[in-house]
């Protein structure tokens, strides 16, 4: 009976200790990606001035390209953004990526990387439609990069959205101070119709728009608001977002019993669309939390 307690014992303390690893390695990632954003922010904030680009885009591609900045090719060519040779006539490594031994740009400085990335992008024809949408639309941005092929991930766009998101990247695409009130008492009093989808009571975002005006105009709290749609409260709303002035629901109602993803979708832009709650969604398709959409995965709804 010792000898089994013995062994129960250290069966535990090795789990405890893989826990703990795990917790440490999260940390890591998660510090790591802070540091990022952290470093170069105001560079891409200077990048977005002088070409139009959104900043949050600027830096969560900064961060997947490069790892944070931590991936071989970003430590030995300080390329931030996995741009290929091309025409290139400067400095080069070789890398692989899609094939063996790829050629990519090599930078002397990170800093070059992010001006060339600016020049890449604003150059270059097939990206000239981007340049159409509003500096705030980050997700326009995020679609339109997957659709005009800067990358082959079928989860690019998706990704991107969740690392602008999740680390609420969209601060840095305006100058303008978050939760000021100044001039918002001049603004025109805007009433939002209520519609009534999936069972559930919803206005559609307008130009402008944010929960604290939504709550004005509604009666509802911003905190509310917040915690039924799951997005923090200086989220920024696009044109014709859907936010819901009720909890959402455990399962869509039918006949939506699933849902094949798009380029760009979120986890939580599915959840919004169909009026269910994120950890409902995740638990019905078996996800964990790290899950990204990728284009033409299926998804249980019900």
């Amino acid at each position: 009976m010792k000898h089994k307690l013995h062994i129960i014992v250290i069966a535990l303390a090795m789990l405890l200790a893989s826990m703990e690893w795990c917790k440490a390695d999260d940390a890591t990632a998660l510090s790591s990606y802070h540091r990022y954003i952290h470093k170069y922010k105001s560079l891409a904030i200077e990048q977005q001035h002088k070409y139009k680009i959104p900043a949050s885009i600027i830096l969560a591609q900064g961060l997947l390209e490069s790892g944070a900045g931590m991936g071989d090719l970003a430590r030995r060519s300080n390329n931030h953004f996995g741009i290929k040779c091309h025409d290139w006539k400067g400095k080069r490594v070789y890398h692989n990526d899609d094939l063996e031994g790829e050629c990519f740009r090599k930078y002397d400085a990170v800093k070059e990387s992010y001006e060339d990335h600016s020049k890449f992008l604003s150059l270059r024809p097939r990206y000239a439609s981007l340049f159409q949408l509003n500096i705030r639309d980050y997700r326009g941005w995020a679609k339109g990069l997957q659709r005009c092929g800067y990358a082959t991930d079928k989860k690019y766009a998706s990704k991107l959205i969740k690392v602008i998101e999740e680390y609420e990247l969209y601060e840095y695409d305006s100058s303008k101070k978050k939760n000021s009130t100044k001039g918002n008492h001049s603004r025109p009093f805007v009433r939002h119709t209520i519609y009534r989808s999936n069972g559930l009571l919803y206005v559609h975002a307008k130009r402008g728009d944010s929960l604290e005006e939504i709550a004005r105009n509604t009666g509802i709290s911003v905190r509310k608001l917040s915690k039924f749609n799951e997005i923090p409260k200086d989220y920024p709303l696009q044109v014709n977002d859907i936010v819901y002035l009720e909890k959402k629901k455990k399962r869509a109602d039918k006949p939506h019993f699933d849902y094949v993803v798009r380029i760009g979708d979120s986890m939580h832009s599915i959840s919004q669309q169909f009026g269910i709650q994120m950890k409902s969604l995740y638990k019905l398709n078996k996800k964990d939390k790290d899950y990204v959409p990728e284009e033409g995965d299926v998804l249980k709804l019900r």
